[in-house]
């Protein structure tokens, strides 16, 4: 299945896209943001780079730099109104970049990633379906934590059995919530700026999410920092880096409890 990186604010409009999107592609939310975006790009390893115009007047222009420069071979599309578009496309390079102007259908959006993409749109649906079907069972494990190659080791470790989402912040394993609740979330203990303390406060805020088990992920190993984590009461907690097979099972022993 081919990857897209979603980028934009979470609105009404991205949320319905991401949602139009995902029955076809394994698409991941990105915020607007230069530094989040390229530490994204390397872990998601997109095909298709998806961009919502908006409400983005105030979009950070050094994406399309990034885009360009360093990412030259992935193909971009943006989605905007037609003010919204005129806004940016100064920094469009070459064939790079293509723009389609709001309103605009769900089936125009799917020929056009189709056609960035170079694939078949009836491919893509019968692809789909046979990856909905495959997975249809299977538990949805979110991975929380701002180091990538924790992430991508994690998802390597988990994603044979389970449905394997990625977040890289507290704020954006929200809206990855948002977008689809999962069964379980790992998450790292120690990030910046909102670290798994905050994280599991803002989970444990919504009455909707508290079932969710959390099992925290830490680094540092001594008995006050592994007290502190214990405070908190998750499901469980793993030092990093993790047992493939000692986290396999216990996290096949929390989703069965």
């Amino acid at each position: 299945m081919k990857k897209i990186l979603l980028i934009g604010k979470f609105n009404t409009v991205v949320n319905e896209t991401n949602q139009f999107l995902s029955q076809y592609f394994h698409v991941q939310l990105c915020s607007e943001n230069a530094g989040v975006l390229e530490g994204m790009l390397k872990i998601v390893n997109p095909d298709l780079v998806v961009i919502s115009l908006i409400g983005a007047y105030d979009i950070d222009t050094s994406i399309f730099f990034l885009l360009s420069g360093q990412y030259a071979h992935v193909p971009v599309l943006t989605i905007g109104t037609k003010e919204e578009s005129s806004r940016f496309f100064k920094y469009y390079e070459g064939e790079q970049f293509e723009n389609l102007i709001r309103p605009v259908e769900n089936t125009v959006i799917m020929e056009a990633v189709c056609r960035r993409l170079g694939v078949d749109e009836a491919r893509v649906a019968d692809e789909a379906k046979a990856q909905q079907e495959e997975t249809s069972g299977k538990k949805r494990i979110l991975v929380v934590d701002d180091n990538g190659t924790a992430l991508r080791t994690i998802k390597a470790m988990l994603e044979d059995m389970y449905e394997v989402a990625i977040a890289i912040s507290g704020a954006q394993a929200m809206t990855s919530i948002g977008k689809k609740r999962p069964d379980l979330i790992l998450l790292d203990y120690e990030m910046p700026v909102c670290d798994g303390r905050m994280t599991l406060e803002m989970i444990r805020a919504d009455e909707d999410l508290t079932n969710i088990p959390v099992v925290f992920l830490t680094a540092i190993n001594d008995r006050a920092n592994i007290e502190a984590v214990l405070q908190l009461k998750p499901a469980g907690y793993f030092l990093k880096p993790p047992v493939k097979e000692r986290l396999l099972a216990e996290l096949a022993k929390i989703l069965d409890a």
